[in-house]
């Protein structure tokens, strides 16, 4: 589709329905479902998946497809309120899990409040700005997610697009979880050692959901993670392993733990704060190399109070500023007056800066990298050390600091992923003629809605699985808390922090990104193994000519139903069902082997998905 500033898409019918019961469900509906899957697999795996094509192709096979009943603009606003959910899921689990790994178990109300304003903020901040960069910017921000479910829905409109990859990806993905994590008749992961290579270890994670993520990331950075995880697993580990038997731990005594450790004890106590060095490098270069899209977006900012005052067509109406007013400084003041909050005036000041700073930023980068890749995590670190400094320059200290800082990061990187997905939502209105104004309340709701269940999401997962265990290792979140306590406390083990540095300047310094390879590198390498398979597999798709776009929506459905299928598991764990119908353990022959060859099927099924081409 050939975009341009002047030229949206025009619906068929003139005066069409966009918010209705249906299309409000709809999307409700989707939230809860995808907004859900992205907080387990933003937990399990550090990265999330956009909702906004999936959502768009499911609403079209819901209202125009089963009811009969939709139209572009409803199927539009579906879309919008469930990738809102996402948005918000994504902030959240990349930063308020840092709370638990400081052993601190935030209220649910704390969690959703944290959800809630931080996406406010979010929306009121793009929305401001929503004209110039959506209109008046068009030629220099293409937003290309925004783009690319704008062509989805057009060409649902005009009869062209099928949810049945969706479906059938969700189906596999939760019946394979199911039969795994539910009756447990065949274990989640399996590993070998490497022969010749005491300590080394390779292994696999047998979840649909990564084999999914694999295909959407594709092979580039797939690969940088698998590398990272071979690095910590087939290098730092097997070396420490071999220092220890050669040196006599006679002299040397503290030796002698470390090789009682074994290699998962190494891992967690060793390599994760490699992996935070190299996770907090990443950040900081990704924020470095966005500089001069920052530049131009401060710029803009300025730029835009004397650029397009808009039409006052529906196409071009906005929330009033007032509205926007309203909600942004109610949102500042409860974080400050709230009890529920541990935060005080500097706080709150600290939320309001930083947090409409990075969405400006966050709504001008991704028109032009994509939300994939907004450095998010950098601008997070940089309002956790800041706020950091300030607090303890003021003798805020001890875990009630501790506490304030996380909470005041949170509230930012809720905002800043909000700011990037809604700005793609509103840039999709724009593209097939939407009304701004209607979508932004959508957002709101959506806002609201995942704000009231993200606590309870959080909370039963880290009942379920435990936070910051290998079972949940949560990589994005793990640099806060550690960042947080060493700056505290002064305990961090800065000799691996900085080696972890090192390794991240090494892979800038190659011209390799370095975040991805700070996941692979903080990740077990089992979950790596699988989602370069999946990486691969697309490669061979794009090598071979076939049409990726099924196995896209095939990919993302495998995602959503394992990771659903995943919260499914948490709530029979925390009732106690669980435990009476997990009876498969032990039960069937060679159970490492029919993992791998179900895993084989997996990857087969997204392979197949792609042989027909989407109409």
């Amino acid at each position: 589709m050939k975009e341009t500033k002047s030229t949206p898409y025009v619906p068929a019918e003139a005066n069409m329905k966009e918010i209705s019961w249906l299309s409000v469900i709809t999307g409700i509906i989707l939230l809860v479902f995808f907004g859900a899957a992205n907080a387990y697999l933003g937990l399990k795996v550090g990265m999330t998946v956009s909702a906004s094509i999936p959502a768009a192709v499911m609403s079209m096979a819901v209202l125009k497809g089963i009811l009969n009943k939709g139209n572009i603009l409803e199927n539009n606003i579906a879309q919008t309120i469930a990738s809102t959910g996402e948005a918000v899921a994504a902030g959240v689990v990349f930063s308020v899990p840092a709370l638990f790994m400081l052993d601190y178990a935030p209220a649910l109300m704390l969690v959703s409040l944290i959800a809630l304003f931080g996406g406010i903020i979010g929306i009121v901040g793009m929305v401001i700005f929503r004209r110039y960069l959506i209109i008046d910017s068009s030629k220099e921000l293409h937003y290309p997610e925004g783009v690319a479910c704008a062509e989805i829905l057009i060409a649902g409109d005009q009869g062209g697009v099928s949810a049945k990859q969706v479906f059938r990806g969700g189906l596999i993905g939760a019946a394979f979880r199911f039969v795994q994590g539910g009756f447990m008749l065949f274990p989640e992961s399996i590993e070998a050692a490497i022969p010749m290579l005491p300590g080394g270890v390779i292994g696999m994670d047998a979840l649909p959901s990564l084999a999914g993520v694999g295909y959407l990331i594709g092979l580039e950075v797939s690969g940088i993670m698998l590398a990272g995880g071979l690095l910590a697993w087939v290098v730092i580990i097997p070396l420490i392993y071999f220092v220890g038997s050669q040196i006599p731990t006679a002299l040397y005594p503290a030796l002698e733990p470390i090789m009682e450790l074994g290699v998962w004890g190494i891992w967690e106590n060793y390599i994760q704060y490699i992996g935070a060095g190299v996770l907090t490098v990443g950040g900081i270069f990704e924020f470095a190399k966005a500089l001069p899209v920052i530049k131009d977006s401060i710029r803009g900012i300025f730029q835009s109070t004397k650029g397009s005052k808009g039409t006052g067509l529906r196409t071009d109406r906005d929330l009033s500023g007032r509205t926007l007013t309203i909600l942004f400084v109610g949102s500042i003041l409860a974080i400050w007056l709230l009890p529920a909050f541990p935060v005080n005036l500097l706080g709150a000041f600290l939320v309001a800066f930083f947090g409409f700073l990075f969405t400006s930023i966050s709504s001008r980068i991704v028109g032009v990298v994509g939300s994939s890749s907004n450095p998010v995590s950098g601008m997070t670190i940089a309002t956790i050390f800041f706020s950091s400094i300030l607090f303890r320059a003021i003798g805020f200290t001890g875990q009630e600091g501790m506490v304030a800082t996380v909470i005041i990061g949170s509230i930012v990187t809720v905002a800043a992923c909000t700011a990037g997905d809604i700005s793609q939502d509103l840039k999709t209105g724009y593209l097939v003629g939407a009304s701004p104004r209607n979508q932004q309340i959508m957002e709101i709701l959506g806002g609201v809605v995942f704000a009231g269940m993200s606590g309870f999401v959080l909370s039963l997962l880290h009942g379920a699985y435990t936070i910051g265990s290998a079972a949940l290792p949560a990589p994005a979140t793990s640099v806060i808390a550690v960042l947080v306590k060493g700056i505290f406390s002064g305990n961090l083990p800065w000799s691996l922090i900085i080696i972890g540095a090192a390794i991240g300047i090494t892979c800038e310094l190659m011209g390799i990104a370095s975040l991805p390879f700070a996941i692979g590198v903080y990740l077990p390498v089992h979950l790596s193994v699988p989602v370069y398979i999946g990486g691969l597999i697309r490669h061979f798709v794009d090598k071979r000519g076939r049409d990726q776009r099924h196995g896209t929506l095939y990919s993302s459905g495998l995602v959503a139903g394992d990771a659903i299928m995943g919260i499914v598991i948490a709530i029979l764990t925390t009732t106690g069902v669980h435990g009476v119908i997990a009876f498969g353990e032990g039960l069937l022959p060679a159970p490492d082997l029919i993992t791998l060859g179900l895993m084989v099927l997996v990857f087969l099924g997204i392979w197949r998905s792609t042989r027909k081409s989407v109409a």
